[in-house]
């Protein structure tokens, strides 16, 4: 079980995870050990409630397919342990990261004393370029 919030938590069946050969340099270790984790995660599939799989797809993720599954790749650690502990609190961040909503905007105006110095900013920049002007 993966737990997201105190009421909220995702079964192990929904979670996908494959160990696969890690990437860049380590010698020999790296070729014979598959440390590497994918986790594959089906937001529509899942048992989540639906206002979290709505705000999960509206996310811009790149780890979120068109398709609305979620893969996350974790090969930091040379322990296939440490890396699925990652990938997992990866996914729960993501979820989390969703499910806060987000503040609304106030929208708020210029003060007065913003505006007038703005304005006598602009005007003086304009007295600066007629000044440059040459005459004919």
């Amino acid at each position: 079980m993966l737990y997201i919030s105190p009421h909220i938590a995702i079964p192990d069946s929904e979670i996908f995870i494959h160990a696969v050969r890690s990437q860049g340099a380590g010698g020999q270790h790296v070729n014979k050990v598959s440390t590497a984790i994918h986790l594959r995660f089906d937001i529509g599939a899942s048992s989540l409630p639906e206002q979290y799989k709505e705000r999960l797809l509206l996310l811009h993720d790149h780890r979120i397919s068109r398709d609305g599954v979620i893969t996350i790749k974790a090969q930091e650690s040379r322990s296939q342990e440490q890396n699925r502990e990652d990938a997992l609190a990866r996914l729960r961040e993501l979820i989390q990261r969703a499910a806060t909503p987000r503040k609304k905007r106030k929208a708020t105006k210029p003060t007065r004393g913003s505006q007038q110095r703005r304005v006598e900013h602009k005007k003086k920049r304009g007295r600066l370029k007629t000044l440059r002007r040459t005459l004919e």
